[in-house]
C-alpha cells in the first residue's frame, strides 16, 4: 500500500476561500511538478516553502486556476511520507478538476482516513494519537477539543507505555524462571517482583478506568432525553433551550411523533438534546411507533429530563414513566408553573413524589427557570466538575473495554499467584494484559480493526 502515491481533496466540500488538494507517497513531488505551472523559473523547489503560479493540465497546456504549491520532503510531514499541498480556489470545479489531473498524472484515490493511517504505519504517530485526529475535528466544544488535542500529544500514549513497561519487567523475571526452571531462587524473584508491581499497575488501570464514562461524555457531550406525557411542554422546553423554534408545538397531545435530535453547547458541554414523543397507550399506529422510538432512547440517554404538567395532578402514567428511567440521572422538570394557583404547596408536595430526584420548577411560556435547569444537568452529571481535569482521561469505548480486559487479566494473575499457580501459567495472564494494552497504542492491534478506526475519517485526512 505505501507503494502508492495517494491524492484527495483535504478541505470540507462546499465553496470557500481556498480549498486543498493534497498528494503523499514516493512519486508525490514529481506529480505534483506535473500539474504545476510556476509564475517564474524554478529550477528545484525547496522543502516546506510556498510558490505561486498555476495548475495546468500537462496534456492540453491549458491553465485550470491561480494557485500556490508546497512542497514537503519526508519525514517532516504529516505522513513521514513526501507530501504536496496545492492551494486552489475553493470551488468545486477547480477542485475537482485539479485533483483529476493529479490521479492522471500517477496518483490514486486516497480512501477516508489513509493519510493518517499513514502517519500511524510509518510511525509518526501511535493508534491513540490518531484516533484524536478525529476527535479534534469532531470536536463541539473547547473542552472536547482540549481531550484531543492532549491524547494527540500523546498523553494517555505514555500513560498506557509507562504500564506496559512495568509488565514487561515483570515477564522477563518470570520468563527468566521459565528458561531456568533448575534455580528455584529465581522463580522466587519473580514471584516477589510480581506481588510488589502487579497491584500498583492495577491501580492505575482503575484509576484509568474511573475516568473512561466523564471523558467519553466531555468528548461526545451529554445525551440528554426529554420525555413525559403528551402536552405537557417537551417541544417548547426544546425550543426555548435552543433559541429557536425547531419543533412543531401545538395545544394536541401527540404532536410529536418522531424523535428529534438537536445539539447545543451548555456551560462548554456539548448537549444533544432528543424531543420525542409522549408516552402513552394509543391506537394511532404511527404514535405507537413514537412511543417505542421514545423507549429506545431512553435506554441510550445519559441524562433523562422528565417534564411534568405542575397544573395536573400527578398521574399513574407520570409514576410509569418515572419508573421506567430506572437509575439514570433524570432531572424532573415542574412545567406551567405559571397556571398554579397555591405553588408553594403544589410544589412541595411534587418535591416530595419525586425525591430523591431533583425537581425544577419552570414556566416555558414566561422563560422562568430556565437558567437553573441549565445548571442542573451539567450538575447531574459532573457533579459540577465539567472542565478538563488535569489527570489523563479515557474518553473512547474502544480503549475502555481494552483497559477492562487487561484489568481482569491482571486480577486473575494476581489470584493464581496466591493461590500457587506455576508461573508458567502466569505468564499466559500477563502477556493478555500486554496485548489488551497493546491494541490502544496499535503495538497489537489486528489489521482489520485498524482499518475500522481508519474508515470513519473523511477521506482527504
Amino acid at each position: 500500500m505505501l507503494e502508492d502515491t495517494i491524492a484527495a481533496v483535504s478541505t470540507p466540500p462546499g465553496e470557500g476561500g481556498i480549498g486543498i488538494v493534497r498528494i503523499s507517497g514516493p512519486n508525490a513531488i514529481k506529480i505534483g511538478g506535473a500539474v504545476f505551472n510556476f509564475n517564474k523559473l524554478i529550477k528545484e523547489p525547496q522543502s516546506h516553502r510556498l510558490y505561486y503560479g498555476y495548475v495546468k493540465d500537462p496534456e492540453s497546456g491549458m491553465l485550470i486556476d491561480e494557485a500556490l504549491i508546497t512542497f514537503m520532503l519526508s519525514p517532516n510531514t504529516y505522513t513521514r511520507e513526501d507530501v504536496v499541498e496545492i492551494n486552489c480556489h475553493g470551488g468545486a470545479l477547480p477542485l475537482s478538476k485539479t485533483l483529476e489531473l493529479v490521479l492522471a498524472a500517477g496518483a490514486r484515490m486516497a480512501k477516508p482516513g489513509e493519510f493518517t493511517q499513514r502517519a500511524f504505519i510509518n510511525g509518526r504517530i501511535d493508534l491513540a494519537q490518531a484516533e484524536a485526529v478525529i476527535q479534534l475535528i469532531r470536536a463541539k466544544t473547547e473542552t472536547a477539543m482540549m481531550l484531543g488535542m492532549a491524547q494527540l500529544q500523546g498523553r494517555l500514549s505514555r500513560e498506557i507505555k509507562e504500564i506496559s513497561q512495568t509488565l514487561l519487567r515483570l515477564l522477563a523475571h518470570m520468563e527468566a524462571s521459565i528458561d531456568f526452571p533448575e534455580h528455584q531462587d529465581v522463580e522466587d524473584l519473580a514471584r516477589e517482583q510480581v506481588l510488589r508491581n502487579i497491584e500498583p499497575a492495577l491501580a492505575r488501570l482503575s484509576a484509568l478506568l474511573e475516568t473512561a464514562d466523564h471523558g467519553r461524555i466531555l468528548r461526545e457531550g451529554i445525551r440528554t432525553a426529554i420525555v413525559g406525557r403528551p402536552n405537557v411542554g417537551k417541544s417548547s422546553l426544546l425550543n426555548a433551550l435552543l433559541k429557536e423554534q425547531r419543533a412543531i408545538v401545538t395545544e394536541i397531545p401527540g404532536t410529536t411523533r418522531d424523535v428529534l435530535e438537536e445539539s447545543i453547547n451548555l456551560g462548554g458541554v456539548a448537549l444533544t438534546i432528543i424531543d420525542t414523543a409522549g408516552i402513552r397507550e394509543t391506537a394511532d399506529q404511527v404514535e405507537r411507533i413514537g412511543v417505542a422510538r421514545t423507549r429506545e432512547v431512553l435506554e441510550k440517554a445519559d441524562l433523562v429530563v422528565f417534564v411534568l404538567d405542575a397544573s395536573q395532578p400527578y398521574s399513574s402514567e407520570d409514576s410509569e414513566i418515572l419508573n421506567a428511567v430506572g437509575d439514570k440521572a433524570c432531572i424532573v422538570v415542574a412545567n406551567k408553573t405559571d397556571l398554579l394557583i397555591n405553588a408553594d404547596e403544589q410544589l412541595c408536595s411534587l418535591i416530595k413524589i419525586v425525591s430523591p430526584r431533583t425537581l425544577i420548577p419552570l414556566s416555558v411560556l414566561h422563560e422562568s427557570g430556565l437558567e437553573k435547569l441549565e445548571t442542573a444537568i451539567v450538575d447531574a452529571v459532573f457533579h459540577g466538575e465539567a472542565k478538563l481535569p488535569e489527570h489523563t482521561m479515557v474518553t473512547s469505548v474502544r480503549h475502555k473495554d481494552a483497559l477492562r480486559r487487561a484489568q481482569q487479566s491482571l486480577n486473575e494473575m494476581l489470584g493464581a499467584l496466591k493461590e500457587g499457580f506455576a508461573i508458567d501459567l502466569l505468564a499466559i495472564d500477563l502477556h493478555t494484559a500486554l496485548d489488551s494494552l497493546g491494541e490502544i497504542t496499535g503495538e497489537a492491534v489486528s489489521e482489520s480493526l485498524a482499518e475500522e478506526i481508519f474508515r470513519a475519517f473523511c477521506i482527504g485526512k
